[in-house]
C-alpha cells in the first residue's frame, strides 16, 4: 500500500502549513481512499551526528570482542578530563559491538534520554568495565530496516558528509532520515492504480478539498519539456506473436540515453529521505532517480547499463526453454506466456534481458561502474504483467502498477524527469537521441444518459452539474445529440471507466456517500418469503428452542473424514468434487455430508474447553453422482441454448440437508441435582421435531449406516422414503475425532420433507374438550422385532383416533416364551364425542389383528 508523505504530496497539491496525517487520512476518506495505518517513527530525543575519533578494540572473557570508542558529539561532548572517563579532548565514550567503522566515520548517536522504537530508552550505563555514554546505531535500531549486521556508517569522510549534506556533528539526525514526521499508508481498491503515485493521490486530494492541484504527469509542467521524438538513440520493436484476448503485450517504449554519469554520485539527501519514507530503501542515483518518477507520476521505470546493450531492443513473448537471471539473482524459467524483453546480443531479440513490467536482467543491470544509462519507460498490457507476476512469484512495485493500469501518456514525461535527475545530479549529459515506439489508442468513448445517476443513486443532479464533476476527474465530455446524453471519454490514467455506472460512481463519489439518502424498497404486496424457505427457517428455529445451536462450517474436506467415520470404499458419499483451487490443500474436497464438517466442528469445540457442545448445521452439500461434463464457452457472447444445457448438466446435485451432533452432557452437575444428558433418543427426537414442525409425521426403523453405532442407529422415514438418520456414534468415530463415548448424531435431508410437506398451509388440529380414552396393550413379538415397528403398525391401524402412542415397558422372563419379548405399549384416544366401549373394543380389536397379521404378535395375558 502506498505510503504518502505530506510535503512530497506538496508537490502536486496545495496543502495546509499545519496538514497532519490524521486529517489527511479524514480528507482522503471522503473520496474512498482508506486508511490503513499511520507511521510513527517511534524515535525521539537527542539522535545526532557523531563522528569517531578513536576506537579500541577489546577482548572479553566471554569471547566476544567489543570497541570502545570516543565520538565527537559536539555541543553534547563531555569535556576534556571531566567526562564518565577521561579524555584528551572533548567527547563521549561509547561500547560498541559492531566492527564495521573506523576512526573518522560519520556515524548516528542515540544520546541518554534518546527513545527507540519499541519504547528502548536510551541511558548511560556501565558495560564490559565501561560506561557506555549512549549508542551508535544500525539501521534494525531506528527502524529503517532489518539490517542489524553492523552500524550505520553516514559519510567515511568530511568531504564525503559535505556531499551529501550531513547535518553539522552534533546536530539533529532525524530529518535527515525520514524519522521527524508523520506518514500515511492508505488502502487503494484494485480499480484505481493511478493511487499509486502522488499524482493520483494529489488529484484525489484536491477533488475531496478543493485545493489548486498542479498535474505533475504533463509536458507543460517540466522545466524544458519533452524532446522531439527523433527515431535515434536504441530503437524498440514489438514482435508479439501470442497477444492475450488479441491486446499486444506492449503499445509504448520510450528510450532515452544519458551519457557520462558519475557513477558514484549519491542521491541528493531529499530523494533519499522521500524514498525511505514512501518504504523503499535507497540503492544508486540511477536506479533511486526511476523509484522516485515511479512512486511520484506512477510510470514504472528501468535504467539500463547503455554499454551492456545490443540494438534493436524486441518486446516478445518468451521462448520454451529460455531462462533470465532477474535483479534478485533467482534463474527464471520462462515460457511462451511470459512476455520479455531481449536485445539483440546474438541476433536480433536473442538475449532475454528482462520480465515486462515486472522485473529487470541481471546482465544488464546499472553497477558502480556504470557511466551510460538507458531509461526505459513503457506501457505493458495488464493481463500479460499480472499472470507472469504471479507465475513467477514476483509482486514487485512495477507490476503491482501495471496491472492495475498505467496511463499510457505519461511514459515520455516519466523518462524526462529521470534524465532531468540524472543531468543534474549525476553531471550526465542528455544524449539528443531518442525513441518512442506509440501504438497506444485513445480510450474509447461511450454515450452516457444522466438520469442514471438519479436512477442508481437517488442524487438529483443537473446535466450542468454532472458535466462539471465528470470534467473535474479528467473526462473529455460532449454532446450526446440529446439533452439527457453525455458523449463521455475516460482520461488515460482511468482504463476502469468502461461503463455508464463506472461514471455515476464516480459523480457519487466525489458528492459524497453521505448525500445519499437512505431508503427502504417497499415490499410488494403478497410477496415474501417461499414456502420452502419459511419450512427451513421454522426448522432451524425448533431445533434451536429444544436446545440445539446452529453453526457455520465450511464445506471443504480431507478425504480422511471418509476414513475417520468408517464410510465403505462403494459409499456413494465418497463420491466427491475435489477443487482445482482449494483453500486449503489438506482440505480439497466438497462435502458430501454435513456431518463431514460438523463432525470436526464438535471436536474443536470440545478440544477448547466446550462443557455441553450440541451444535447443528443447515446448508448445502454436494452429490456429484449422474453430472455430466460440460463445455465452457468463451466470455465474448451469450452462450447458446445448447451450451447453457450442458452447463446445467454438469451442475451436480445440491440438497438442503440439517444437521447435529452432541456430546452425552447436556448440563453439568450443580449442587443437589444430577447432570442432565443426551442419548440416542435425543437425536430421533430432533429430527421427529423437524417433521412435526411444518406438519410431517416421521416414523423410524433400525437401520445400520456410517458413522453411527451400528446396533443404536435409526432410519428416519417419510412413508417409504428414507429422509435422514439419527442415533449415537460408533465408537470408533468418537475416537477418532476425540469425542466422548456414546456422543449422539442426526442427519436428513430438508429437500424430501419441503418437497412432501408442498405449498399448502399448515393445518391447526383443532383443540377438543372431550376426555381422552386409554387403552394399555402388551404384545408378545420376537425379540428381533423392534418397538418402533410396531408402534407404527398401531399407528396405522387405530386411525384418526389415536392421539398418542407410547412404549413404557418391555419384558424378557420366564412368562414368555424364550426368543420372544413382551412390548407394553399406552395408548390415548380422542374424538369429537365421549368415547363409548363399543368404539373403543372395534378400535382395540383392529390393533391386536394387524400386530398378528404383521410380526405374528399375541396379546400377552
Amino acid at each position: 500500500m502506498p505510503r504518502i508523505p505530506i510535503d512530497w504530496l506538496a508537490d502536486h497539491v496545495a496543502v495546509p502549513a499545519d496538514l497532519t496525517a490524521e486529517q489527511l487520512a479524514a480528507d482522503l476518506v471522503k473520496v474512498g481512499l482508506e486508511e490503513e495505518e499511520i507511521h510513527r517513527s517511534g524515535v525521539s530525543g537527542p539522535i545526532v551526528v557523531g563522528k569517531i575519533l578513536s576506537t579500541v578494540k577489546e577482548e572479553q572473557s566471554n569471547g566476544k570482542t567489543i570497541n570502545y570508542s570516543r565520538v565527537d558529539v559536539g555541543a553534547h561532548n563531555d569535556a576534556p578530563g571531566e567526562g564518565k572517563e577521561s579524555a584528551d579532548i572533548a567527547s563521549r565514550g561509547i561500547v560498541c559491538g559492531a566492527h564495521n567503522y573506523e576512526v573518522g566515520d560519520y556515524v548516528v548517536v542515540s544520546l541518554p534520554g534518546a527513545i527507540l522504537p519499541g519504547d528502548f530508552q536510551i541511558s548511560a550505563r556501565k558495560t564490559y568495565g565501561h560506561v557506555s555514554d549512549g549508542m551508535i546505531c544500525s539501521e534494525r535500531e531506528l527502524g529503517l530496516g532489518d539490517d542489524h549486521s553492523g552500524i550505520i556508517v553516514l559519510a567515511r569522510s568530511g568531504e564525503e558528509a559535505a556531499k551529501k549534506g550531513l547535518p553539522e556533528v552534533g546536530e539533529d539526525i532525524l530529518d535527515y532520515l525520514g524519522l521527524a514526521g508523520e506518514i500515511l499508508e492508505i488502502n487503494v481498491t484494485p480499480d484505481r492504480g493511478y493511487c499509486f503515485a502522488m499524482r493520483g493521490v494529489a488529484r484525489e486530494y484536491s477533488h475531496s478539498t478543493g485545493a489548486e492541484f498542479i498535474d505533475r504527469g504533463l509536458e507543460e509542467n517540466l522545466p524544458a519539456g519533452v524532446p522531439e521524438v527523433n527515431g535515434k538513440g536504441v530503437p524498440v520493436k514489438v514482435a508479439d506473436s501470442a497477444p492475450i484476448h488479441g491486446v499486444p503485450g506492449c503499445d509504448r517504449f520510450v528510450t532515452r540515453i544519458v551519457r557520462d554519469v558519475d557513477p558514484h554520485a549519491p542521491s541528493p539527501k531529499w530523494m533519499q529521505e522521500r524514498l525511505t519514507a514512501a518504504g523503499m530503501r535507497p540503492i544508486s542515483l540511477a536506479v533511486d532517480a526511476t523509484n522516485y518518477v515511479m512512486l511520484d507520476l506512477g510510470q514504472p521505470l528501468h535504467a539500463y547499463d547503455l554499454d551492456k546493450l545490443v540494438a534493436p531492443i524486441v518486446v516478445r513473448r518468451a521462448r520454451d526453454g529460455e531462462t533470465l537471471i532477474t535483479l534478485d539473482e533467482q534463474e527464471r524459467q520462462l515460457s511462451g506466456d511470459d512476455l520479455v524483453i531481449s536485445d539483440s546480443e546474438g541476433g536480433e531479440g536473442a538475449r532475454v534481458i528482462g520480465l515486462a513490467g515486472t522485473m529487470g536482467g541481471f546482465d544488464t543491470e546499472i553497477t558502480d561502474e556504470t557511466t551510460n544509462v538507458m531509461i526505459e519507460a513503457a506501457h505493458f498490457d495488464q493481463v500479460s504483467v499480472a499472470r507472469m507476476a504471479r507465475k513467477h512469484r514476483l509482486p514487485s512495485e512495477a507490476s503491482k502498477r501495471f496491472e492495475r493500469g498505467v496511463d499510457p501518456n505519461v511514459a515520455p514525461v516519466a523518462a524526462q524527469r529521470v534524465v532531468d535527475l540524472l543531468v543534474e545530479y549525476g553531471g550526465g549529459t542528455a544524449d539528443e537521441a531518442n525513441f518512442d515506439y506509440n501504438e497506444t489508442r485513445a480510450p474509447s468513448s461511450i454515450i452516457f444518459d444522466v438520469s442514471e445517476v438519479e436512477r442508481l443513486t437517488g442524487l438529483a443532479l443537473s446535466p450542468g452539474e454532472i458535466t462539471e464533476i465528470l470534467e473535474k476527474i479528467g473526462c473529455q465530455v460532449g454532446d450526446g445529440n440529446q439533452a439527457h446524453l453525455l458523449a463521455l471519454t475516460p482520461p488515460t490514467w482511468r482504463p476502469d471507466l468502461t461503463g455508464p455506472a463506472h461514471y455515476v460512481e464516480e459523480i457519487a463519489r466525489l458528492v459524497g456517500y453521505d448525500e445519499i439518502d437512505s431508503s427502504l424498497p417497499s415490499a410488494p404486496a403478497g410477496e415474501g418469503l417461499t414456502a420452502a424457505q419459511r419450512n427451513r427457517r421454522d426448522i432451524g428455529r425448533a431445533l434451536s428452542e429444544q436446545g440445539w445451536t446452529e453453526v457455520l462450517s465450511y464445506p471443504f474436506i480431507s478425504a480422511e473424514t471418509f476414513n475417520k467415520q468408517g464410510i465403505s470404499d462403494d459409499d456413494d458419499r465418497r463420491i466427491t468434487i475435489r477443487l482445482a483451487n482449494p483453500l486449503q490443500d489438506d482440505a480439497p474436497y466438497m462435502r458430501t455430508s454435513l456431518l463431514d464438517s460438523l463432525l470436526e466442528t464438535a471436536r474443536m469445540n470440545v478440544a477448547r474447553g466446550n462443557p455441553s457442545v450440541a451444535i447443528f448445521e443447515a446448508g448445502l452439500v454436494t452429490r456429484p453422482s449422474g453430472a455430466q461434463a460440460g463445455q465452457t464457452p468463451g466470455v465474448g457472447r451469450r452462450p447458446n441454448d445448447e451450451e447453457l444445457s450442458s452447463m446445467l448438466r454438469s451442475i451436480p446435485a445440491q440438497p438442503h440437508h440439517v444437521a447435529g451432533v452432541a456430546i452425552p452432557t447436556a448440563t453439568q452437575s450443580v449442587a443437589g441435582f444430577a447432570a442432565q444428558m443426551w442419548d440416542w433418543r435425543d437425536a430421533i427426537e430432533a429430527v421427529k421435531t423437524a417433521g412435526r414442525t411444518i406438519d410431517l409425521d416421521l416414523a423410524v426403523k433400525n437401520a445400520e449406516r456410517a458413522p453411527f453405532h451400528p446396533g443404536r442407529c435409526a432410519a428416519v422415514t417419510l412413508g417409504k422414503k428414507i429422509i435422514g438418520y439419527a442415533g449415537e456414534l460408533d465408537p470408533r468415530v468418537c475416537k477418532a475425532f476425540e469425542l466422548p463415548a456414546r456422543s449422539i448424531a442426526f442427519e436428513f435431508d430438508v429437500d424430501r420433507l419441503v418437497e412432501a410437506r408442498g405449498a399448502d398451509p399448515i393445518s391447526i388440529h383443532p383443540v377438543l374438550t372431550t376426555p381422552a380414552a386409554k387403552e394399555d396393550i402388551a404384545l408378545v413379538v420376537d425379540e428381533t422385532t423392534t418397538a418402533a415397528a410396531v408402534a407404527n403398525v398401531i399407528k396405522d391401524s387405530a386411525g384418526a383416533l389415536l392421539e398418542d402412542v407410547h412404549l413404557f415397558d418391555v419384558y424378557e422372563g420366564d412368562q414368555i416364551p424364550q426368543g420372544k419379548k413382551s412390548l407394553a405399549f399406552a395408548l390415548r384416544f380422542r374424538s369429537d364425542h365421549t368415547l363409548n366401549a363399543e368404539e373403543m373394543t372395534s378400535v382395540r380389536n383392529r390393533v391386536i389383528k394387524a400386530a398378528a397379521k404383521a410380526f405374528g404378535a399375541e396379546l400377552r395375558a
